[in-house]
Formats: structure tokens, C-alpha cells, sequence
């Protein structure tokens, strides 16, 4: 317990323990920690905070230890009763408080439900954990990409940075296996290791105590595949839209202050959003998002996408200031082009969703109160004052820090397989603007990660971009 680090998880999935017994156990279970008490009894119910199910097919179930061995672990049951139990079996009796707190499946889903429990059982995202060993609170075990994180049960991309990572709260011996071979092995308590191949790759880990090593943790696969590569949206323009390209909307450093328009053609008084690209505020370009310019446009919302100085050449807060005067100028302008200045949004993707929300809330920029009539951030970061590009600032660059009552309200979203972290920033960021009473509509999309679901943004049906047409209309 001294030495145990727990870190949050990385993905969209809380961890959830699990464990077999009756129904009218549902009280012990709580006690002994447990979310889910898989039971022979069809239905679901929530008991007291614990989720009654009917059990999966197959539980894991810890091995007998034999007559012999039984008998002698008895004689240690009053002195260590925990352990002795859970290396028993259950041979000893029944004793639901330490079965509980023994062994569990602990399954790793978006809520306590049992259809979520269920799906996420049906799709392998689950492990086995002897508990008496150890709290396994803060282990992952994932795969990540550029695009994003895959968790247990995931189907991951091939690519020439993928990697898989794995994270536990103490040191233990770590193997990874490839279709029964291990392939990597560590004494550690994080382990990383580059993909080349693909497959069903799992993880296990043991504890050695008083002498004896004993297994903790068995985790289902995650399963690394080889894939196409994603199709580029073919830039067709709408005969609705209309475009105006390379407008200044300041005075500085040539082509990086500038913006593109996409107006509704032959529209008035349509609501604007003003986007600001992705790229770690050291790459991106306009240039790159005319399908999402054109499909709003098309649905009859003008879009403006401003460039604006990059890192490290311009270091912050060029960006952010750039953002600010990037949105007067629209305010200022757009009604020459159709656009009605007094209903315009504040929109962004991943490092833009940042700078969308600090400029939205930090009254450094300068923006007048109302002027914003709502903030879109998709896959932002609210929280970036740990990271290298903010270790010089002046100030504190992380929106979740300026939250204040009076902020225009908050469009968040992010994605299944979103970047290491996203999702419980966004969850933690949601959560302290309704503390100061701003209306913050927090958004799931599924079956994308964090580069896919702009690219996809476009594409008929889309649930990124329903949200926002419906937050802005």
C-alpha cells in the first residue's frame, strides 16, 4: 500500500470488479467492493448500488489446491484468513466477505448498466485479477497509436508507431503474450512494446509472496490488425456553398493570419462557426478542412477556418491570441457576407478545442461577454499545464482552470478510441463548468478515434456533426 500508484485510466472505460454468488449476497458484495454479482438468476436489478446479472457462460474460478494442502492452509485460516482463503479456493467454507475480496472479473465498460456490462463481456474487454494479492486499481493494459487508444477487447491499427502499454500500480513480473508465445517480458511497473506483427496479443502478471509467486492478473486480447489505409474525402463542393479564400484577418506573418470562408450561397443572416484546426499548435493548415468547411456551409451555417502562428517558431500565447483575433474580425465582417455577427460559435479539434475554450473563457483575449454564442470543442485538452510547449508561460494555459459563471455554453465531445487521456479530461472539464451552472453537453461517439473522427466528419450520418448542427441550430 506504501508504494501503490494509481494511475487514472487512459481510454473511455471505468473498471468495474465482478465476482459469482446468490442474490441475496448483493450486501456483502458492496462491502467487499464489488460492482457486479453475477448470479444463475435471469434478469437485472440494481441491489444497494451493486449490479445483480445473470452470469456469462464461463467464470474464471481459482484451482482447488488438494486435499493436503487444504488441510495445512487450515491450520493458517485464523492467523491470515484472507490469504489463506483465497489460496484455498473457497475450500474452506463459505465466507462471501473474503470470497468477494479473492478473485473477480473485472470488466472494463462506459457505466452500470447491464446492457454496457454485457456488451463489454460479449467483446472480450474484461480480465482476471486475484485480488488478494493486490488492488489492481490504476493497471491498464492497451494499445496506442497516433490516432488513439485501444483498451482490452479492441481492435487496434497496425502502424508503424503502434505500440502496446502496460501500467500497474506496484512492480510485478510482466509477460505479453502473441498467440501463446511471449513476447516481451519485464519486472517492472510499466512495460512498452512496439508492434511488428499482427495478432491477439494478452497480458499477465505475477506477484511473488513469502517466497511463492502466484498469478494476478490474466487479461483477454487486444487484437492488432493490419488494415487499409483510410480513404481521403474527396473535396467536392456543394453548388450551394461558396467560398472565399485567403482573407487577412490580421496584419503579420503572411498566409499563417489568414482565413477561408464557406458561406450558404444566396443565404442571410445564417448563424457562423468559427473552426480552428488541430496539429499540437505546431502543425495543421486550413487548407486540409475544406470537406468539413463545405458540409456545414451546405446545411446552412457559415464556417470561417483561420491559420495562426505555430510553435515553436511563435511560442505561446501567439496562438491563442491569433484565435481571439481571428473571431473579432468575423464578428466584425461576417455580416458583409451574409453571416449574422450576433449568433456566432467558437469551434475546434484537439489542440484547436483548447484554444477554442481559452479563449472562450480567459478574459486575457479580450473577447466581449456575449460575443460567443456558444463553444464546440471536439477532443479537446483542458488541463496542459504539465506539458513542455506551457513550461515558460506567463500565465496559466489550461481552460479548466478559468471556468467562471456567465461562460457561453459548451459543446464536448469525444471518441471511443480518442488520444491517451481525452476522455477524462473532457469528463473532468464537463463536470466543472456545471459546478458554475454553464450548460455543457458532453458527447460519445463510437467506433472512431481522435484523427478519424474529424476526417469522417463530412460523411452522411455522421455523429460528430450531428451534434454540433444540433447544438447550433
Amino acid at each position: 500500500m506504501k508504494i501503490r500508484i494509481a494511475a487514472p485510466l487512459p481510454g473511455v472505460y471505468q473498471d468495474f470488479r465482478a465476482a459469482a454468488g446468490d442474490a441475496g449476497q448483493a450486501d456483502a458484495a458492496r462491502a467487499a467492493g464489488v460492482d457486479v454479482l453475477f448470479t444463475s438468476q435471469n434478469g437485472a436489478a440494481m441491489r444497494g448500488g451493486v449490479l445483480v446479472m445473470k452470469a456469462p457462460a464461463e467464470l474464471p474460478a481459482p484451482a482447488h489446491p488438494g486435499a493436503a494442502r487444504a488441510k495445512h492452509l487450515n491450520s493458517a485460516f485464523k492467523q491470515f484468513p484472507e490469504e489463506v482463503f483465497a489460496l484455498a479456493g473457497g475450500a474452506l467454507g463459505s465466507r462471501p466477505e473474503l470470497q468477494f475480496r479473492s478473485f473477480s472479473t473485472h470488466v472494463l465498460a462506459r457505466e452500470l448498466t447491464a446492457e454496457a456490462i454485457g456488451a463489454s463481456l460479449a467483446e472480450g474487454r474484461f480480465y482476471k485479477a486475484s485480488d488478494w494479492l493486490c488492488d489492481p486499481a490504476g493497471f491498464y493494459f492497451i494499445a496506442e497509436t497516433k490516432a488513439g487508444v485501444y483498451d482490452i477487447g479492441d481492435p487496434a491499427p497496425l502502424g508503424a508507431d503502434t505500440r502496446l502499454l502496460v501500467n500497474l500500480p506496484i512492480p510485478a513480473k510482466i509477460a505479453l503474450e502473441r498467440s501463446g508465445s511471449v513476447v516481451a517480458e519485464a519486472a517492472a511497473r510499466r512495460l512498452s512494446y512496439p508492434v511488428k506483427e499482427p495478432g491477439d496479443y494478452r497480458m499477465r502478471a505475477w506477484l511473488t509472496i513469502d517466497g511463492e509467486t502466484f498469478e494476478w492478473l490474466n487479461t483477454m486480447p487486444i487484437h492488432v490488425e493490419t488494415r487499409a489505409p483510410a480513404a481521403v474525402p474527396v473535396e467536392r463542393i456543394p453548388d450551394e456553398v461558396e467560398i472565399r479564400r485567403g482573407l487577412a484577418y490580421a496584419a503579420g506573418d503572411g498566409d499563417r493570419q489568414k482565413l477561408d470562408l464557406y458561406l450558404p450561397k444566396g443565404k442571410r443572416s445564417f448563424p457562423v462557426m468559427v473552426f480552428l484546426h488541430g496539429g499540437a499548435w505546431r502543425s495543421g493548415d486550413r487548407s486540409q478542412y475544406t470537406p468539413l468547411g463545405a458540409r456545414f456551409a451546405a446545411a446552412g451555417i457559415g464556417v470561417a477556418i483561420p491559420d495562426f502562428r505555430l510553435m515553436p517558431k511563435d511560442p505561446y500565447p501567439a496562438q491563442p491570441e491569433d484565435a481571439a483575433t481571428a473571431f473579432r474580425w468575423v464578428q466584425r465582417h461576417i455580416g458583409e457576407y451574409g453571416g449574422d455577427p450576433a449568433r456566432i460559435y467558437l469551434a475546434g479539434h484537439s489542440s484547436g478545442g483548447h484554444l477554442a475554450s481559452l479563449v472562450a473563457l480567459d478574459p486575457k483575449y479580450g473577447l466581449e461577454r456575449g460575443a460567443i454564442c456558444g463553444v464546440i470543442s471536439i477532443s479537446g485538452l483542458y488541463n496542459v499545464g504539465s506539458l513542455a510547449e506551457f513550461q515558460n508561460a506567463d500565465d496559466d494555459p489550461s481552460p479548466i482552470d478559468h471556468v467562471h459563471r456567465g461562460a457561453p455554453p459548451f459543446l464536448l465531445t469525444y471518441c471511443e478510441w480518442d488520444e491517451f487521456g481525452l476522455p477524462e479530461q473532457a469528463r473532468r472539464f464537463a463536470a466543472a463548468l456545471r459546478e458554475k451552472f454553464v450548460p455543457a453537453r458532453l458527447v460519445y461517439v463510437e467506433r472512431e478515434n481522435h484523427l478519424s473522427e474529424i476526417r469522417d466528419i463530412a460523411k452522411p450520418g455522421d455523429a460528430t456533426a450531428r451534434a454540433i448542427l444540433d447544438f447550433i441550430q
